[in-house]
């Protein structure tokens, strides 16, 4: 008896919370091009994934990550970035939103590599698909890195799925 009555009260509790919690939370997953500018610039395609913690409707603060993959001067090379910062959004079905991010960037190819520090200032637009699901038709960032003492200017563009919970 008093297995099941701690069986439900766990599972009462996981659900308040899930209510609590209801639509604080995003997490957004999906395609990412990036204009790297190492001079000659490249064209590189990768992922970006972001979650959100919202501490009004409009403010919530953001850890977002990518990879980006492709070809510098003849040689398979990467680029990583994890950044954090504020994003202020436009609560509605179609919401624009807007952040400035503030972390470190690392590249990889040709057998060197680096790590810096970073930044991204943009923003996007996400269309409401449900009540938890929406599409972000696009996220548009400037993204500074500083690789081996050069600071490059990049742009990134992004889409994909929002889960909101």
């Amino acid at each position: 008896m008093l297995r099941k009555l701690s069986l439900l009260l766990g599972v009462f509790f996981l659900v308040s919370l899930t209510a609590h919690a209801q639509d604080k939370v995003e997490v957004f997953g999906g395609y990412s091009y990036e204009r790297f500018r190492p001079g000659p610039d490249v064209n590189l395609n990768g992922w970006e994934i972001s979650g959100q913690y919202k501490f009004r409707d409009w403010l919530g603060g953001v850890a977002d990550f990518d990879g980006h993959y492709g070809t510098l001067a003849g040689v398979d090379s990467s680029v990583h970035t994890f950044l954090f910062g504020p994003q202020v959004s436009f609560p509605a079905r179609v919401s624009p939103f807007a952040h400035v991010l503030i972390g470190g960037a690392h590249f990889s190819g040709g057998g060197a590599s680096d790590t810096s520090f970073s930044t991204a200032i943009g923003g996007g637009i996400d269309a409401k698909l449900t009540d938890r699901f929406s599409w972000r038709i696009i996220q548009g960032d400037y993204v500074m890195t500083q690789f081996f003492n050069d600071t490059q200017h990049n742009g990134r563009l992004s889409t994909g799925i929002v889960f909101r919970f």
